[in-house]
């Protein structure tokens, strides 16, 4: 009976003990920011002008982004937190890529593959398979790859067909019934002939030279062929989840930023 009774005290005092050192659940983590990322050709050596990013530059941007536990995204998962009303927990990039140098397929997208990182590629659809452009050859392999387990992680949008100003053009046109037919033709043969070399359907859009960012007429224009989003050259982050998907803004990863200076934007 006594040992019974040592035992029963233990008990008691081991629950009692227990009891003082509650389990808190940890805190969740806040909402983040999400950052676009605009390159353009990526240099097997140092770059030549401001616009290239050697691959050097370009490996310490994604070492940045995964040592900073900054999750790669794209245009898909930023339509579906706009539809959840709700920004993710911890910050976010999208790697997007304007005009369509061929260092795409020889350099980037052995990296990406590396990383597992989606990547969008803008294309200037009338210089495709000229100079050092990308052919569309490349363009459909690099467009059907998938990860295991179905992702494509590789979507190609429009950079329009002649890469004009198309809010600069403007003035060239007395009618604005011209004007309009000017954009449809930009926005409309651009994805036709891009989407004749891809899997599904072209809906985003990056503006040449960032020009015309929140016009209603070129975004009217993007809307009647079936675009959904615009990336454009205004330099901010995406903040909040229900931010306007026809004026995407973006940073320029040039030959002289640092790859700090995503943190820096980020608020990190």
């Amino acid at each position: 009976m006594k040992i019974i009774k040592i035992h029963i005290i233990l008990i008691i005092s081991v629950l009692l003990i227990a009891g003082c050192f509650r389990y808190e659940e940890p805190e969740p983590e806040p909402e983040g920011k999400i950052i676009v990322l605009m390159y353009h050709r990526i240099s097997a050596g140092e770059a030549l002008n401001l616009y290239e990013r050697s691959v050097n530059s370009f490996l310490q941007d994604l070492e940045y982004l995964r040592n900073n536990k900054i999750n790669i995204i794209d245009f898909n998962d930023l339509l579906a937190i706009k539809e959840s009303g709700k920004m993710p927990a911890g910050n976010s990039a999208i790697l997007t890529f304007d005009d369509g140098d061929n260092s795409w397929f020889n350099i980037v997208q052995p990296i990406l593959k590396q990383y597992r990182a989606k990547a969008t590629f803008f294309l200037w659809v009338y210089m495709i398979g000229k100079n050092s452009f990308i052919n569309w050859q490349d363009v459909e392999l690099m467009s059907n790859y998938t990860f295991d387990g179905g992702v494509k992680p590789f979507t190609f949008g429009s950079h329009s067909y002649s890469h004009p100003f198309l809010y600069g053009s403007r003035e060239k046109f007395s009618d604005p019934d011209e004007y309009d037919g000017f954009l449809d033709y930009e926005f409309r043969e651009s994805k036709r002939i891009i989407e004749e070399h891809v899997p599904g359907n072209v809906e985003i859009f990056a503006l040449p030279y960032g020009d015309g960012a929140g016009d209603e007429n070129i975004i009217a224009a993007a809307k009647r062929h079936g675009y959904k989003f615009i990336r454009t050259s205004v330099h901010a982050t995406i903040n909040t989840s229900d931010s306007d998907l026809f004026l995407i803004p973006a940073i320029p990863m040039l030959d002289n930023t640092e790859s700090n200076e995503i943190g820096l934007h980020l608020g990190l």
